[in-house]
């Protein structure tokens, strides 16, 4: 394929803005960013996660308890500021702020590596479905079909079952099946790409598919990805804590918000601070992280450029 000269330098153009070496391309990014910074929920909303995120990875180091030593002076202790029980201990004597802290900890982490899981094999599976497109694309996504055909739920309690309950087999667990949608967010968004002059430079140049699918297609998914990403984290985490709530999550000496929520349900009456501070904080994680996923949809919406 020979192209001239006016049209050469006018893919190689598009190709330098694909790679992200083109100020366009650098303005619109912070353009993006400036509006994010613009949406006081989103800002708020990142103020509380960062607070929470350092309570949960700092906070335990800070307190004189630890989430599984029992305090054998103060069984069923309400919050108090005299004994250092600032949210009470639970029927065991455990000090309930280092495991709500602790527990914080670990339904991040599920959160975090679960998406991380779901991100990288989604987004690599939908961009070679939708850039290879004909039967490859169509055996790829009726495989998705099919998966999705599976209470997630179930088939997820399925593998708990099957393979015990640990908490590294619920992260694969849980990542891998929430890949489904992203890959077909990414597959759709490729559809698109692929016809971009870009990628005809690409083509042209005699670059292999998986190079102009890593190189030129996946870089120009961030935006849609990282939004699906930030509203993916707080999914994960309310699934993490129904499957803790129904015995099939994070088990004993381990503990997450979910464990700590099902174990106030059962006192609620008695002991109401069991139930009351691990829901306030996942509340707050849940609402935080939900603000911050619509700040960035706001923000990369093209619309709004």
């Amino acid at each position: 394929m020979i192209l001239n000269p006016a049209k050469r330098d006018l893919l190689a153009a598009e190709l330098l803005e694909a790679e992200g070496l083109s100020p366009v391309s650098r303005s619109l990014t912070r353009d993006a960013l400036r509006r994010l910074c613009r949406n006081k929920a989103a800002v708020a909303s990142i103020a509380v996660l960062v607070l929470l995120v350092l309570a949960a990875f700092v906070g335990p180091y800070l307190i004189p308890f630890g989430y599984e030593d029992p305090d054998w002076a103060a069984f069923r202790s309400p919050p108090s500021l005299a004994d250092g029980h600032y949210f009470g201990t639970d029927p065991n004597g455990r000090d309930l702020l280092a495991r709500v802290l602790y527990g914080t900890r670990v339904s991040l982490a599920v959160a975090l590596t679960a998406t991380l899981v779901s991100v990288v094999i989604g987004v690599l599976y939908g961009a070679i479905s939708g850039y290879m497109g004909g039967r490859i694309d169509a055996v790829m996504m009726r495989f998705v079909d099919i998966m999705y055909a599976f209470p997630y739920i179930l088939f997820v309690i399925l593998l708990m079952v099957i393979f015990g309950r640990n908490v590294y087999l619920l992260f694969a667990a849980i990542g891998a099946l929430e890949w489904l949608t992203m890959a077909r967010i990414v597959r759709g968004q490729t559809l698109s790409l692929k016809q971009r002059e870009f990628i005809e430079a690409a083509r042209a140049s005699g670059q292999k598919p998986f190079k102009i699918i890593t190189r030129h297609i996946i870089p120009n998914l961030v935006g849609p990805v990282v939004i699906f990403a930030a509203l993916t984290v707080p999914e994960i985490i309310a699934t993490e804590s129904f499957l803790s709530y129904l015995g099939f999550g994070v088990q004993e000496p381990l503990t997450s918000l979910g464990t700590l929520i099902s174990e106030g349900t059962d006192a609620m009456e008695s002991m109401p601070w069991l139930l009351v501070f691990p829901a306030g904080f996942l509340v707050a994680l849940l609402l935080s992280l939900l603000f911050i996923g619509d700040g960035l949809r706001d923000a990369f919406d093209p619309r709004d450029r």
